[in-house]
């Protein structure tokens, strides 16, 4: 039997504006440095052979897999664990723990002011939830992806103060839509930010509307470079975008 996209809008409208993204849940937003700083901690050992030369030797500890030597390399780490995750959905309660892991040892890199870096202006994919439902809503719910399957999932963050935020989906198999959120960036201090959004429109076959109303959200940046930010909401989740090329 046909379904046409005026049967199927209510359905999205309704499965959608019930996973809008509170502010207690944070909106996909957040931002470190180009500065590259070398790792300081390097394991010394030193030998004294007989019949030779004093010699001192410096290597890397490779005890633990998880000892990274400085931001490129806790970069490279958490993006391979996230990649191929589906935003974090597909990860276990352990492969979380270890990206929370390096994300905190990336926050030692962090840039002074990060609110004030300009590297967080330009087009972000959203590649990583620790709540993989607060981006998108009640959609990427597990009943949700049964219907609605993610395509695109980026953050725009446009000088001086503008944030689009855009999820784009296929519904059914056969519907594509998507569901956007325009909103203006207030840097509270030197780290947190705060975002009022206007109400989420939804774009669906050839039907588009608003619903819903304004929505805020308050966002720590705890990481940024030329690759990716790393942002903590209000609650804690965690989010890492990689910038698009």
């Amino acid at each position: 039997m046909a379904v046409s996209a005026t049967s199927v809008a209510p359905l999205l409208a309704k499965v959608v504006s019930r996973g809008r993204i509170e502010p207690s849940k944070s909106k996909f937003l957040a931002s470190s440095s180009t500065s590259s700083i070398l790792c300081q901690s390097t394991s010394i050992s030193s030998r004294f052979h007989r019949r030779k030369p004093f010699v001192i030797q410096a290597s890397v500890s490779i005890s633990d897999p998880q000892v990274r030597t400085g931001p490129d390399d806790l970069v490279a780490s958490i993006l391979s664990k996230v990649t191929g995750s589906d935003r974090g959905v597909l990860l276990t309660e352990g492969k979380h723990k270890e990206v929370a892991e390096v994300a905190q040892e990336l926050q030692k890199y962090c840039v002074n002011e990060p609110v004030k870096c300009p590297l967080i202006f330009g087009d972000w994919d959203v590649v990583y939830c620790s709540v993989p439902t607060s981006p998108g809503g009640g959609y990427r719910s597990a009943v949700g992806r049964i219907f609605f399957k993610t395509k695109e999932m980026i953050q725009v963050v446009e000088a001086p103060d503008t944030i689009r935020n855009k999820v784009s989906f296929s519904a059914l198999g056969f519907l594509d839509g998507q569901v956007s959120l325009t909103g203006k960036l207030k840097a509270l201090d030197d780290k947190w930010i705060k975002v009022v959004f206007e109400p989420p429109e939804l774009k669906v076959g050839g039907l588009e509307f608003r619903y819903g109303g304004e929505s805020e959200v308050q966002l720590q940046i705890t990481y940024i470079d030329d690759k990716i930010r790393l942002g903590k909401g209000s609650r804690g989740s965690l989010f890492v975008f990689q910038r698009r090329v």
